[in-house]
């Protein structure tokens, strides 16, 4: 029985945590936050990636480092909870091509082929959110497009896609985290370093406690750990801090999920008839920083968060008209994110931008120390499979 710590509690660290508990290994589990789960772990849209999204990587790179990990999302998902998925998206995802996208929408519904042909490739799209094995992505009609999006909006499409409420499915995951006996939660403890104690193979220590492996799972401070320990970064990445609001409504109303795409960017989803996720890019991003450790995050007031829910409702309901029905429906909205970190940077209406690419994630290490990139929500418990079955042989 080996003794791991796992820096980071969000879905990559809690994921790797039960997986080892489960193989028999003592895990100890660090977190600056009170309890898992709190960051952006829990506050996303949820979208288990296939590939779609990345229309400007026409070498088919990052739909293919991300198609496995989707595919996988659901059942690893539900054998670390015991349960059922809950709040899954009923509809599709509606690919809406901006005037102003970096992807035309002739190049958009080619790319779009192509990934549903890979999805069809592969094993395992039976067992995703939905049955997607014969994927496909359909042009909607102008009457289609009409009825649900805006003026700037020249094309839109139908694709496989689904999303999932993340809230929910992070107290599902803290339940999981709570049964295992073999996991020690070291909540409201910040790691800022780790060190070898006898070469790179040896046992490491973190807060003065010796470890046989120590796995960083971090997104936000991941990579001044990794300087600690010997791992300079690739150049090229980004950390940005994203917030969304996350809704409840009065009463139910049908809306179709929805992406705006890509260039302007926001992204609507419908988990049911009452509970709703709305973004605006550019509203809700709060800071961008290439620095080793990003700065802390911000504190909104009140007024700012009705400022960014005003701000999501009227720019992205400019596009996707039910969005504004939403929003005056409003029992409840939470203005909540997280530190998103990615190997790479630029803004979104730049064509060359290389946060177009998101094939660059994975695993990096020095002896027995291992750092995550998770790179997606959606590859998270995929990537922390792998890693466990790594570890626990």
């Amino acid at each position: 029985m080996a003794r791991i710590a796992v820096l980071g509690a969000g879905i990559m660290g809690a994921c790797l945590a039960i997986f080892l508990a489960r193989r028999g290994e003592e895990v100890v589990l660090f977190d600056a936050a009170h309890a898992p789960l709190t960051g952006a772990s829990r506050w996303n849209e949820g979208k288990i990636h296939l590939g779609y999204l990345y229309a400007n990587d026409q070498s088919l790179s990052t739909a293919a480092h991300l198609v496995t990990g989707g595919l996988a999302f659901a059942p690893l998902m539900e054998e670390l909870t015991g349960r059922p998925l809950k709040k899954i998206a009923p509809g599709d995802d509606l690919y809406l091509i901006h005037a102003r996208s970096v992807v035309p929408p002739d190049q958009a519904g080619a790319y779009f082929a192509r990934v549903s042909q890979l999805v069809r490739e592969r094993a395992g799209g039976a067992r995703y959110l939905k049955d997607c094995a014969d994927a496909r992505a359909y042009a909607l009609s102008a009457a289609e497009l009409g009825a649900v999006a805006g003026e700037a909006i020249v094309a839109g499409f139908r694709v496989p896609e689904r999303s999932l409420c993340t809230v929910t499915l992070a107290d599902q995951l803290v339940d999981a985290l709570a049964a295992e006996s073999r996991i020690v939660h070291r909540m409201g403890t910040l790691v800022r370093e780790v060190a070898a104690i006898d070469g790179d193979e040896g046992a490491w220590r973190v807060h003065g406690e010796a470890f046989d492996y120590v796995v960083n799972a971090l997104w936000h401070g991941r990579l001044a750990v990794d300087a600690t320990a010997g791992l300079a970064p690739p150049p090229g990445w980004s950390h940005r801090y994203r917030v969304s609001a996350f809704i409840r409504t009065t009463h139910d109303i049908v809306a179709p999920s929805a992406v705006v795409a890509v260039g302007p960017f926001g992204d609507f989803k419908a988990y049911d008839a009452r509970t709703f996720y709305a973004s605006w890019y550019s509203a809700g991003l709060l800071a961008d920083s290439g620095d080793v450790a990003p700065p802390s995050p911000p504190t909104l007031s009140g007024v700012a968060k009705r400022d960014i829910a005003q701000r999501i409702a009227s720019e992205l309901g400019a596009h996707l008209p039910i969005v504004r029905e939403v929003f005056a429906a409003t029992e409840s909205v939470a203005i909540e994110g997280g530190y998103v970190f990615a190997q790479g940077h630029g803004a979104l209406d730049d064509p060359a931008a290389t946060l177009h690419r998101r094939d660059r994630f994975g695993v990096r290490r020095k002896g027995r120390y291992i750092s995550i990139d998770t790179g997606k929500y959606s590859t998270a418990p995929w990537l922390a499979h792998a890693v466990a079955q790594e570890i626990a042989r």
